[in-house]
């Protein structure tokens, strides 16, 4: 309701419906307080966000006593009645309100969000989250999304279909349907999530791993599937991991820049490692640090200088640096945009116009489901945001996963693939319309761990010169983490 009555030329009012006069499929599991109340504790999240209930007092004041004509009604619990006005209803999975949601969030599935007008799709929304197995934090990440849908489809800018991924297809709930016992399931998985829950915070830590091969002429746009040779490992010491790794070609010479995270200190920096023929020349060092957490070091090299835009979404920033002595050297040469929390920049030049692409966590949510883009003369900018923006919103295919790249006269984009979690695969789309009046993709290919690349991630994709780079993750347990550290400082 914040985000409506803040928009301009925008009044919001509230039609309080008896509970009596309500679809039983929208009644939420008596439980289901509970179960989130048990995971608040657990992982020390306030209870006071998103998921809870609206006060009655705010309710009231909002309640409207004028006859005002109204143009649209959101229905958001499928109570609306049928008195002529048009009514635009949002279901998960087909099932309108949020018991929908919480149904498919139990059941572990990417939902689908829809804002429909008698059948007619107006928006579409496939919502996501970084928190997979935590009922709270999901129902927050996709009740702000829905927010976002909501708002950019009331400005006339939201997609109302979503390109299909390749691969095996989410199970949902039939349009029209009804969810299960929602009380049943919850007290049924509630025991095993904590159990589960407290196994990953005792003894298991993500540990991501760079992979890298010889391309020989053909990479992954090409096979459109793994290398039959596999690929090999960027060694660690196991204190650290290294993630997004961003090749170079400068002067005859590949460097790799990577994310350096130390378990230990809980904070990512830059480093970067040459290569040769036969792998790397050493071991990553460290290149650039900040006071925030840094990732994604989008490297290139434009005007005879080398440019970097790593991901500061801690600084609430997208900032451009420059090297004054490579690989590192960096100053900051430009805050290209403020005042959003945006991950994974990537641009790209399209005749006389940059494009940059990031998934911005719009009023919280999830950090990998909503797409915008910018538009700029030059790299340096003045950057401009799409007037569609969020331009998609897709857990499936938002968030960027590196360089792309062009073939035979097309754009490719890879994406990450999140509905089983963050970074869990990576996927290959065609743009097929990239301008001021909108954004359109095609996923073509999708790309899991498996034989050749073994792990629980995959998560990006870059190549320079005759070397392609990849990423992606095990889990390492904490003990072990924190034994290697202590024997390498005793």
């Amino acid at each position: 309701m914040k985000r409506l009555q803040a928009l301009p030329d925008m009044a919001v009012s509230v039609e309080l419906v008896p509970a009596s006069a309500l679809p039983q499929q929208a009644e939420l599991p008596a439980g289901l307080e509970s179960l989130f109340l048990l995971e608040a504790t657990i992982f020390g999240r306030p209870r006071d966000r998103d998921a809870s209930r609206v006060p009655v007092d705010l309710l009231t004041s909002l309640v409207s006593l004028t006859d005002a004509p109204v143009d649209v009604v959101l229905d958001l619990c499928g109570g609306a009645p049928a008195d002529g006005r048009p009514v635009w209803s949002l279901s998960y999975d087909g099932i309108i309100g949020q018991a929908g949601l919480i149904d498919a969030i139990l059941d572990g599935r990417t939902p689908t969000a829809e804002l429909s007008d008698n059948g007619r799709i107006i928006a579409s929304g496939r919502l996501g989250t970084e928190y997979g197995g935590v009922a709270l934090a999901s129902f927050e990440d996709m009740l702000a999304r829905s927010t976002t849908m909501i708002v950019a489809a009331l400005q006339g800018s939201c997609q109302a279909s979503l390109p299909t991924p390749p691969g095996k297809v989410d199970q949902v709930t039939a349009a029209g349907g009804k969810p299960r016992n929602l009380a049943a399931i919850a007290a049924k998985k509630l025991a095993r999530r904590i159990v589960q829950q407290i196994y990953r915070l005792c003894y298991n830590s993500p540990h991501w791993r760079v992979g890298w091969r010889q391309t020989d002429g053909r990479d992954l746009f090409d096979l459109k599937a793994h290398p039959q040779t596999g690929w090999h490992d960027l060694p660690d010491d196991g204190r650290r991991f290294y993630a997004d790794p961003v090749p170079l070609l400068h002067q005859g010479q590949v460097t790799l820049f990577v994310e350096d995270f130390e378990h230990s200190l809980g904070k990512g920096i830059i480093s970067a490692v040459p290569f040769g023929a036969s792998g790397p020349i050493g071991t990553p060092v460290p290149v650039l640090e900040m006071d925030c957490h840094l990732s994604y070091p989008f490297v290139f090299e434009e005007e005879g200088e080398i440019w970097m835009i790593p991901e500061t979404s801690g600084n609430g920033t997208i900032e451009l640096l420059r090297s004054t002595a490579f690989p590192g050297g960096w100053v900051r040469e430009a805050v290209l945009v403020s005042g959003v929390v945006a991950s994974d920049a990537t641009i790209i030049r399209r005749g006389a116009t940059r494009w940059m692409f990031a998934t911005v966590r719009d009023g919280g949510g999830a950090f990998s489901d909503a797409l915008h883009l910018w538009s700029a003369p030059d790299f340096r900018g003045p950057w401009t945001p799409h007037r569609q923006n969020p331009v998609m919103i897709d857990i499936a295919s938002a968030r960027p996963a590196g360089r792309m790249v062009e073939r035979g006269g097309s754009l490719y984009r890879p994406v990450q693939d999140c509905r089983r979690g963050y970074g869990a695969a990576l996927a290959l789309a065609q743009v097929t319309r990239l301008d001021d009046g909108g954004f359109e993709q095609t996923v073509e290919t999708l790309l899991e761990p498996g034989p050749v690349w073994p792990g629980r991630r995959l998560h990006s994709l870059n190549s320079a010169g005759n070397l392609e780079f990849i990423d992606g993750s095990a889990f390492s347990p904490r003990w072990k983490a924190f034994r290697n550290h202590r024997t390498s400082t005793r």
